[in-house]
């Protein structure tokens, strides 16, 4: 590690895993309703259930997506974190305002939008947050070095953050929340998020592969470009059948098959830049988890998005089973797994030692990779039957509920097993080091310029 104040990430990714592990707590015990429906049903109903699981999720990744910033900055910009307090004051107040919705949605206390629930009180302060977290990395580029990857993951947390804005206008037409509703929903994940995720990509890519900068920037601004032109028009699957004018259909349907071809270029981005690079990097787990998060998201956020993304299909389809295996298996590959492949690469630096606990690291890859396709397939099926029996045969929703029980048995396993690989993971990265070697950091660094 070259520069000290690159350790700034690791209280940031130490509340990230903290709060994943809680989520998936909360999307555990979701689960157990789809198959036991009266559980906890006095103590927490499942809206509790899934609003606590949804917002930890977007909390925990945004700590994530900070962390890495923090980690990658000073040596994009080849200048240390312009001020380490901010970074921390920052964390605590997100954190904070994270805790405080979570305990509050407990109570019932909630703005009621999917998502965007938090009180205004906790989305000001989110917002003081990510606007000190904003000034803290901007002028650390702007006084150091000004690279692609940095310049573009800027320009996607900026923009972010900008987006977010439009969570506090909340129109009292609802077709009319819903249009600017999915500026937040959709272009975060679909539009800027997707620059966040390939400038952390090409970075560990020019870490680990040794290929030259200037090759790794090219395709990452192909990349970019791809995913602000099919993301922002993208936008239109969804405003299909919430009382927007027809033409949507037409562009959500073009722009959103488009959406494909940035997740494919990845994948290509990621393999041919494994195939290229002639370095034996030490961090195998780290190259593991890089690889699949270009993978798993081309399948999770691009085939499984194509597949109900047409609105003569997504007629049918919405807001069905299909719906929730799509968006298990695209955040898990497009953002959950690229903030654990940072985290990999990462840690070892930080606690300067060698890379360790790589096999439990990979097994943990591969149990959870695993767990999560076979929770995707099973989405898909109950999607599948939900939407011929429900929406073509006409079926009551209840009755339908029942004749998909298994798949949610099913999925309820599968939730247990990720865990379980969780588990594994954060015994790997935080658990004790085999080996202790000081001057590990600095010769990774010096090896990965």
């Amino acid at each position: 590690m070259k520069y000290e104040t690159q350790r700034v990430a690791y209280p940031f990714f130490m509340v990230a895993m903290a709060l994943f592990a809680l989520q998936l707590v909360f999307g555990t015990l979701g689960a157990i309703v789809y198959v036991a429906p009266n559980f906890l049903s006095e103590a927490m109903p499942f809206h509790i259930m899934r609003t606590s699981h949804t917002n930890l999720l977007l909390v925990w990744l945004l700590i994530g997506f900070m962390g890495c910033t923090y980690y990658l900055m000073p040596e994009e910009a080849e200048n240390e974190i312009y001020s380490p307090k901010i970074a921390y004051i920052q964390l605590a107040i997100f954190a904070f305002a994270g805790a405080a919705a979570l305990i509050g949605y407990q109570f019932g206390i909630h703005e009621g939008r999917h998502y965007l629930e938090q009180p205004l009180w906790v989305k000001v302060l989110i917002t003081i947050s990510f606007l000190m977290f904003l000034f803290n990395t901007s002028m650390t580029m702007v006084k150091g070095r000004k690279t692609a990857i940095n310049m573009v993951l800027m320009l996607g947390l900026w923009l972010a953050a900008i987006f977010w804005l439009f969570a506090f206008y909340n129109p009292h037409n609802l077709a009319l929340d819903k249009l600017y509703w999915w500026w937040i929903v959709h272009i975060w994940v679909e539009g800027v998020w997707e620059l966040i995720m390939a400038s952390l990509l090409a970075y560990l890519l020019i870490k680990m592969t040794g290929v030259d900068r200037e090759i790794i920037e090219k395709w990452l601004y192909v990349i970019v470009g791809l995913a602000l032109f099919s993301g922002l028009l993208g936008t239109g699957h969804h405003y299909y059948w919430i009382g927007t004018p027809a033409y949507w259909q037409p562009i959500g349907s073009i722009f959103s098959t488009l959406e494909v071809v940035p997740f494919f270029a990845m994948v290509v981005f990621a393999f041919y830049m494994f195939w290229k690079g002639s370095r034996n990097h030490p961090n195998q787990a780290a190259m593991l988890w890089t690889l699949g998060c270009a993978t798993i998201a081309f399948f999770g956020a691009g085939v499984w998005g194509f597949m109900h993304t047409l609105s003569f299909i997504n007629y049918y389809t919405h807001g069905t089973q299909i719906t929730a295996a799509h968006g298990h298996l695209a955040f898990y590959g497009a953002y959950v797994m690229l903030v654990l492949a940072i985290i990999t690469y990462a840690m070892p630096q930080i606690r300067r030692v060698q890379p360790y606990n790589q096999v439990l690291n990979m097994w943990s890859f591969w149990i959870m990779t695993s767990a999560m396709a076979f929770m995707t397939f099973t989405l898909t099926f109950a999607g599948v039957v939900q939407t011929h029996l429900q929406r073509v045969m006409g079926m009551n929703f209840m009755e339908v509920q029942s004749q998909i029980e298994m798949f949610y048995v099913m999925r309820l396993g599968a939730g247990i097993v990720v865990v379980i690989a969780a588990l594994m993971f954060f015994w790997a990265i935080f658990g004790p080091a085999r080996e202790q070697v000081p001057a590990y950091a600095k010769a990774s660094a010096a090896s990965a310029d």
